[in-house]
């Protein structure tokens, strides 16, 4: 299909440039944005449909370009003993998708003279008064290079010397929040979402409402419900700032938008949040550069995302800042028996088709 549009679109170009008798001009960007437009949907209902029938995939996936939806598809079900179909107003637990959240609101304080990511967390909070974790400084926990695995146990290398992923770290900067601003993380997470426009999120700790997606383990005929959710998100097992908040399809392309078009942080924060300051090499996607709570593709295309995973939830959300799109991955069933691999397979494979449509539509702007 990628090889079609690029063999098609340069015809669409000649046809756009063709001079008739005089008549109103002829908008050719138009033309060729609904060309590619119309190819675009085209591609992503093959070969994402392709990916739910597959993997029977239970969940809701959909791609937006700025405001415009390009694919959209919900499948199978958000309650299975109730058979509640899951549709656009389902709200999904999306576990370490979370972060950029709680990295957000630490770079509001910052902004506000606050905080700086230079501190040193000690300054903050008590239990880094050790001698152990003295040097750790907010930015350390922000990228994942501070050496903490969990709070109270030794340093898995010298304050800033690697990576080693912490939920610990960020749940730290969660109470850093707090300090500062003397509210409480939902306190602080209501308020983002409201500065965002995001009107269907919550915390799994205050969370009210009839529309949340149970978490299953199993594979559609054998189901788990995993019990206590949502609000054992806020529990010391997850905690809310690593991998506790719930969210919709809408709300994440609604935030990824208010975000990455500087409406949230002033331009200068913004750049500092999305720069790359370490690398990871993650089990399923593996190799990539991280930032301020988000991952960045090592290469081409140029893209920012996240997965979260908590107990039967496997999420993906990745923006691609130079066709401002968005893809957006929630599900609420995992087979953990066979692994997070093959949980996230139905993610790898959208990525895959989504990574290399953003590439072919890069090389075709750049020849024209």
């Amino acid at each position: 299909m990628i090889k079609n549009l690029v063999f098609l679109l340069p015809f669409c170009f000649l046809l756009s440039c063709k001079t008739e008798t005089p008549s109103p001009p002829i908008d050719k960007k138009a033309i060729v944005d609904s060309t590619i437009a119309a190819f675009q949907k085209t591609l992503l209902e093959q070969q994402i449909d392709s990916v739910f029938k597959k993997y029977h995939f239970n969940g809701s996936i959909a791609v937006f370009k700025d405001s415009i939806p390009l694919y959209r598809k919900e499948n199978g079900y958000s309650d299975f003993k109730r058979k509640v179909k899951i549709d656009s107003n389902t709200i999904f637990a999306i576990g370490s998708v979370s972060k950029q959240f709680t990295a957000v609101m630490i770079l509001l304080q910052m902004e506000q003279g606050k905080l700086n990511v230079t501190d040193k967390v000690s300054k903050y909070l008590k239990e880094f008064q050790l001698k152990e974790y003295e040097n750790i400084t907010i930015h350390q926990l922000l990228n994942h290079t501070s050496g903490l695995n969990m709070m109270g146990g030794k340093l898995m290398f010298k304050s800033g010397s690697d990576f080693y992923y912490s939920n610990d770290g960020f749940n730290a900067l969660g109470k850093i929040v707090e300090t500062v601003t003397g509210k409480s993380y939902d306190e602080n997470a209501v308020e983002l979402f409201k500065k965002a426009g995001m009107t269907h999120s919550s915390t799994g700790d205050i969370f009210k409402g009839n529309n949340f997606a149970s978490a299953y383990v199993g594979n559609g005929n054998t189901v788990q419900e995993v019990a206590n959710m949502p609000k054992r998100l806020g529990g010391k097992e997850i905690g809310t700032p690593a991998g506790g908040i719930l969210s919709t399809i809408d709300d994440l392309h609604i935030w990824n938008n208010a975000l990455y078009s500087g409406k949230i942080l002033t331009p200068e924060t913004l750049k500092q949040f999305m720069a790359k300051s370490a690398e990871r090499r993650h089990a399923i996607f593996g190799k990539m550069g991280y930032a301020y709570g988000i991952m960045l593709n090592i290469g081409k295309p140029n893209s920012y995302f996240h997965s979260g995973y908590i107990k039967g939830s496997p999420s993906l959300n990745i923006y691609y800042p130079e066709t401002k799109t968005s893809v957006i991955i929630l599900s609420n069933i995992a087979d953990e028996e066979k692994g997070k691999g093959l949980v996230f397979r139905p993610h790898i494979e959208v990525k895959k088709i989504t990574d290399n449509l953003e590439n072919t539509l890069t090389q075709l702007r750049s020849k024209h």
